[in-house]
Formats: C-alpha cells, structure tokens, sequence
C-alpha cells in the first residue's frame, strides 16, 4: 500500500464522523485559494464573493500592511542568502510579488493573512498530522472556509452548524 493511499485511508476515518465530504481541487498552485473560493461559495449558496485571484491578492496586500506580524515566519521559513544585495523587506516584498501574481504555493502566512481578510475561523484536518485551527477570534462569527494542500488540496462540505468556521484538509 503507497503511502498516499495510508494518508487518504487515515483522512478518510477522521472525516467521516464529522460528517464531511471531500471536494478534489485541481493541485494547480492555486489550490489554497481555489478552495477557499469553493468553501465561500459554498456558505454563500451560489457564488463567492472573491475569485481565487482576489484572494491571492487580498493575501498579498495584508501581509504588506502587517509586513512586523509576518516577517519574523517569513524569515524563519526562507533563508536570507548572504550574497544577495536586497534587505529582508525587499525578499519579504517579492514574496508578495509572487503570492500575488504566479501559481505559487500557499501555505500558513498566506492562510493566517486570509482568516483576517475574510474574517473566518480555519480549521486544517490532516490525515498524519494534528489539525491546526487558525482565526479563533472570528470563530463566532458568520461563515465558513476551509482547506489546504500539500500534494493535493481538498475542500470539504460542511454539515450545518458550523457557518463561522472554514475547514481546510491537508494531505500528504
């Protein structure tokens, strides 16, 4: 058995009971925002609000505004290369370049900087590893979205009750 098929059998017994059901989206590297786009338009009852562009977007422009409260993880997660001439706040800066305008990735800055735009609790479910919940506050709020992907991302369908919560599943 690969390991793939390990990871979705464990997926698949954590999800069950919680009465979620998976929605594939495309691993295209926009696969965070696709989902989240999908679990928007899913608490909407037609269409979300914001394109996955808009949303890669969205992301960009709020970790640029709150460039203190992401820099520190962004630093720890991308090695500053000695040789090179540009500041940290200028790699930091092409990193929003780049969330912003390529296929790139999306990963926890990029989902910590959503939960605030949109205002929405995130919850991330995992088959191997603990579920990480993000935007807490906004738990009480009106609402879900949930996703992310590692080799390929999975929005689920949400049962009723859990409006304020947007639900993220990882998978290795």
């Amino acid at each position: 058995m690969s390991d793939r098929m390990i990871e979705d059998e464990k997926f698949e017994r954590k999800l069950k009971p919680l009465g979620f059901t998976i929605n594939e989206i495309k691993p295209d590297g926009h696969c965070l925002y696709r989902a989240i786009e999908d679990q928007l338009s899913l608490q909407s009852g037609g269409s979300s609000p914001y394109a996955y562009q808009e949303l890669r977007e969205m992301a960009a422009a709020y970790m640029r505004k709150h460039a203190f409260d992401f820099l520190p993880f962004f630093l720890s997660e991308n090695a500053i290369d000695g040789d090179s001439d540009n500041s940290p706040a200028e790699k930091f800066e092409d990193y929003c370049k780049e969330v912003e305008s390529t296929a790139a990735w999306g990963g926890q800055l990029e989902l910590g900087a959503l939960t605030h735009c949109l205002r929405k609790h995130i919850m991330i479910y995992s088959g191997s590893f603990p579920d990480v919940e993000m935007g807490k506050e906004y738990k009480s709020m009106e609402g879900p979205v949930h996703q992310l992907g590692l080799s390929g991302c999975h929005t689920i369908s949400m049962p009723l009750g859990l409006e304020s919560t947007i639900i993220l599943f990882s998978q290795i």
